[in-house]
């Protein structure tokens, strides 16, 4: 049978490259198996990938006995925890399609038969399956696994709690003996950060998108169950070569609505809007964020997770994970059960071949008995977001899911999280963060840093926060992204004046300021042209091609 790696190892004029490979170390044996490529994000600055390198081996373990030969190669990583709230957090999101890049680069330049993709966080996995849907040759996804919560005062903790414990220093209410206290426990060692924030997010959802193996996506990292998953994710890898099943087999428009009625039972991160239609439309299947609408009424939130609730990951993976939402959801008709998988059988099948099943009714709930009768996520239009935002509205309180204020216009994050720490925001107030997005940031950075000051100084339930970039998974309170147009493209957020009054109402999925149509459009043509923040280097190229947020900030393909 041919294989994709004869193009280096095969005939007499191909002694050359062999004589390459054998300076590796490569066997006769070993060029004739077929040969699998590790697309490994492995560093030592991000903590969901300082032990990537170990987990390898247990990749390359399993690629050996299921009879092929593997490969690793490395891609870069950026860890949006230290990249935040400065102007390395630009950087994120673009990252995604770069390291897409250079995934293609390395398989196309070396012919292997297969891919394992190995990352674990927030904007590397989205890149890692971009990859993979824009090869369209056999692959499979490894998730790094999610660390364990840190301990304080008796209690789980994580990242997002140190975020907070800032602000409540700021804020007077605590010491700053305390806060190196939140700061020293929160995260005990190797795994993405342990809530739903957005790098767990996309490690489930790649389950439940059929690409990763079950329990991939929540077995915590330091779990020997994370190295039997690794080694039998090696093993998949060589059959999926060996059954000729490539990534546009699995990410189906079937598979991309699963992936969204499981994100809604979830309660994920709001950044699953952005990189779900962004695999998509690198795997041809159109999903934007308007499809996302469709499912917050018809699918119920079943678990709470942090930072919306009380929960961890690693609580997650013990009452049953993505197998045991995905199975519940079966029960409503809410998953397609024919679409295919890296484990080899259709969804339904392999639900079935692992007996998937609700083992904690605490962590994860029944259709019943929901922790919310809709999504987890909510898609608002209005003459603010003509094109759609989108809020996690698990984790608003109840108080702000309809909310009225005054606009307070900050044309960047960071200005904006420096009124927020010098007491400038008052209560009622709607912050205003624009020109942040896809283009105008340029990438559209997160905001964590003024959301978690906000609730640190117990503002969460007073303050609205609406921007046309993005919020970490770890982002709580009435926080709405992803406003499209974005104030860089003439979107109606630009047209927005100090005290101007803002409409929030989530449960009727509407967002709009109290303007004419005509007034917005006078204002947006007085607006003087758009020049841009960066314009040398990677953002600057990045930011001419870039499309709107509710595409999912693509390059043209």
């Amino acid at each position: 049978m041919a294989k994709r790696s004869d193009l280096m190892t095969k005939g007499p004029d191909r002694a050359p490259h062999r004589s390459l490979l054998r300076a590796e170390g490569f066997t006769d044996s070993e060029m004739e198996r077929p040969i699998i490529g590790i697309a490994n994000s492995f560093n030592e600055i991000i903590p969901g990938h300082s032990h990537l390198d170990r987990l390898a081996d247990a990749v390359k373990a399993g690629i050996y006995a299921a009879g092929g030969t593997p490969v690793v190669f490395n891609t870069i990583g950026v860890c949006d925890g230290i990249a935040m709230n400065h102007v390395g957090m630009k950087y994120s999101l673009p990252s995604r399609e770069l390291i897409a890049d250079s995934v293609e680069i390395m398989a196309m330049a070396h012919p292997f038969d297969g891919l394992v993709l190995m990352a674990s966080c927030d904007k590397i996995i989205p890149g890692m399956l971009i990859a993979a849907a824009r090869l369209n040759i056999p692959s499979i996804f490894l998730p790094g696994g999610p660390m364990l919560p840190g301990r304080l005062h008796g209690k789980d903790t994580g990242l997002d709690k140190v975020f907070e414990a800032v602000g409540r220093f700021r804020g007077g209410r605590i010491s700053a003996g305390e806060l190196k206290k939140y700061e020293c426990a929160a995260c005990p060692g190797a795994g993405s950060c342990a809530g739903m924030f957005t790098a767990n997010t996309m490690s489930n959802l790649s389950e439940a998108l059929g690409m990763t193996l079950p329990l991939g996506g929540s077995a915590p990292a330091v779990y020997a169950d994370r190295t039997w998953i690794a080694k039998q994710t090696g093993h998949a890898a060589v059959q999926l070569v060996k059954n000729k099943i490539r990534p546009r087999d699995i990410l189906t428009r079937q598979a991309f609505h699963n992936a969204i009625a499981t994100d809604m039972a979830l309660g994920g991160s709001t950044n699953s809007a952005l990189h779900l239609p962004a695999i998509a439309y690198y795997a041809e299947v159109d999903v934007t964020l308007a499809d996302f609408g469709k499912f917050t009424d018809k699918t119920p939130h079943l678990t709470s997770l942090a930072p919306a609730g009380p929960h961890h990951v690693v609580d997650f993976f013990h009452a049953g994970g993505i197998p045991a939402i995905m199975a519940e959801l079966r029960k409503g008709g809410l998953i397609h059960e024919k679409a295919m998988t890296v484990f080899g059988k259709p969804v339904g099948a392999m639900l079935d071949a692992i007996k998937a099943g609700i083992k904690d009714p605490a962590v994860i709930r029944t259709l019943k008995n929901p922790v919310h009768r809709t999504g987890g996520l909510a898609v608002l239009t209005g003459n603010l977001a003509p094109q759609g935002a989108v809020v996690k509205q698990a984790a608003v309180s109840a108080e702000m899911l309809k909310h009225s204020g005054p606009a307070r216009i900050f044309n960047s994050e960071e200005e904006a999280f420096k009124a927020i720490v010098a007491g400038k925001v008052r209560q009622g107030d709607v912050v205003v963060v624009r020109y942040e997005g896809p283009r105008g940031g340029p990438g559209m950075q997160e905001m964590l840093s003024p959301t978690a000051a906000l609730a640190g100084m117990g503002l969460d339930k007073q303050v609205a926060l609406i921007t046309d970039g993005r919020f970490s998974g770890a982002s709580r309170g009435a926080a709405i992204g992803h406003i499209s147009p974005e104030a860089a493209a003439r979107g109606p957020i630009a047209a927005l004046q100090e005290g101007d009054t803002i409409a929030i109402d989530i449960p009727a999925k509407t967002l709009n300021v109290k303007l004419s149509a005509k007034e917005i459009k006078k204002r947006l043509a007085a607006l003087p042209e758009f020049k841009a923040k960066i314009r040398s280097g990677y953002l600057a190229r990045y930011a001419a091609i870039v499309s709107s947020a509710d595409k999912g900030a693509v390059f043209p393909r």
